[in-house]
C-alpha cells in the first residue's frame, strides 16, 4: 500500500518547488506503513544556509497554494537542516553535511521510495541497501 494519491502528488509537487531552485539529491520515501506520524518524507540537500532557507521557501510557497498549512518549520533561522511539518508529509532541507551526519536515507532503509517522476539531473531516487 502507497500513501494516498493525493499525497503522492503533493510530495511530487513540492519535490518540483524544490528542483526550481535547485535543490539536490531530492528522495521521497513512503514511510506510512513505518510511523503514525507521516506519510511521507522528502528530503533534499542545499549549498548554503540561504539555499536551505530559499529551498523551504519554495515549498512552502506551493504549500499555500495549495490550500494547505504546515503544522510547523524548525531550523529556518540557521538553514542548516529545516524541517517542514506538513502532517502527511514531513520535508526535511538539509546543507550537506548535516544530511551525511544523520543519514536518514539509511535510518529509513526500509520505506520504499516514492517516484518522483522524469527527474532533471540533480534529482535522484532512492536505494535501499538490502
Amino acid at each position: 500500500m502507497t500513501p494516498a494519491p493525493d499525497q503522492t502528488a503533493w510530495v511530487r509537487r513540492l519535490a518540483e518547488a524544490a528542483a526550481q531552485k535547485k535543490a539536490r539529491d531530492l528522495v521521497a520515501l513512503d514511510v506510512h506503513e513505518l510511523t503514525s506520524f507521516a506519510d511521507a518524507f522528502l528530503l533534499a540537500t542545499g549549498t548554503s544556509d540561504r539555499h536551505v532557507r530559499s529551498v523551504a521557501d519554495a515549498m512552502l510557497e506551493t504549500t499555500e497554494k495549495m490550500g494547505r498549512s504546515p503544522l510547523g518549520v524548525e531550523g529556518y533561522d540557521e538553514g542548516r537542516w529545516v524541517l517542514i511539518d506538513l502532517n502527511e508529509v514531513v520535508v526535511h532541507i538539509f546543507q550537506e553535511e548535516v544530511r551525511e551526519y544523520y543519514d536518514l536515507e539509511r535510518l529509513w532503509n526500509d520505506a520504499p521510495a516514492i517516484e518522483l517522476g522524469q527527474p532533471p539531473e540533480h534529482l535522484v531516487e532512492h536505494e535501499t541497501a538490502r
